[in-house]
């Protein structure tokens, strides 16, 4: 089998699973101290959040496994439980953002409540978009599977940010999340010879908004530390 061919047939299946090997690898790093044995405990909704979570990560996988196998049928009934589930990665997203900033200022004294608000913010619009657009076009393949893709690779960026600093320095986590965007604009210039106008809009649109948000984090915007406070309050 040619490498085009292979692309064609296995490569979303095999992004999901690459997408869950690397959450899973990322939040192994800390779902000891911050899960398991965390002290001081931590709300219970940071528990939904992580089962919310894996549960659309099990989707997608499943989806993209329906999509190898040729269950149609099946992958379109499943699209109903898809937008609950992406509802509730959005609903619950914002709620455990808001209720984590809150707890690290009463039990950590506010380190880092401000920046971990606004990425969690970014994060949760990184894939609320192409996710909504992805309804959209649902019945437009070409342009609906790619718009999951770039939904679901949005949130390993907090994975990513608990890599080990020699795999993955400090603020360059963002560059993972790009670098799975990039495998499915070289899928396409392997399978098709031309990049789908999705990744040629998404990932500079990625790129430019990670830039933008890591300015003002990193530079400790107090236009945005004004906003942040409001919303805790």
């Amino acid at each position: 089998m040619n490498p085009a061919r292979f692309l064609e047939q296995y490569f979303y299946l095999g992004m999901a699973l690459l997408i869950a090997a690397t959450v899973m690898y990322g939040f192994s790093q800390t779902i000891e101290t911050n899960l398991i044995h965390a002290v001081p405990a931590r709300p219970l909704l940071l528990y939904l959040h992580a089962a919310v979570f894996s549960g659309w990560l099990a989707f997608f996988i499943c989806q993209s496994l329906l999509i190898r196998v040729h269950n149609l049928r099946l992958h379109r009934t499943m699209g109903w439980l898809g937008v609950a589930l992406g509802s509730a990665v959005f609903l619950v997203g914002i709620w455990t953002a808001i209720v984590m900033s809150r707890f690290r200022i009463l039990h950590f004294a506010g380190r880092g409540a401000v920046p971990i608000l606004g990425l969690s913010f970014y994060d949760i619009a990184a894939f609320a978009v192409p996710f909504a657009l992805a309804i959209v076009w649902r019945k437009r393949p070409e342009y609906h599977r790619r718009l999951m893709l770039l939904a679901t690779c949005a949130l390993t960026s907090a994975a990513f940010g608990r890599f080990p600093p020699q795999v993955m320095p400090r603020h360059w986590f963002f560059i993972g999340v790009d670098m799975l965007v990039a495998l499915g604009v070289l899928r396409d210039l392997i399978v098709s010879r031309r990049i789908h106008r999705v990744y040629l809009v998404g990932l500079p649109a990625f790129v430019l908004c990670q830039s933008v948000v890591m300015f003002i984090l990193v530079s400790h915007s107090p236009d945005w530390a004004r906003i942040a406070n409001a919303i805790l309050r």
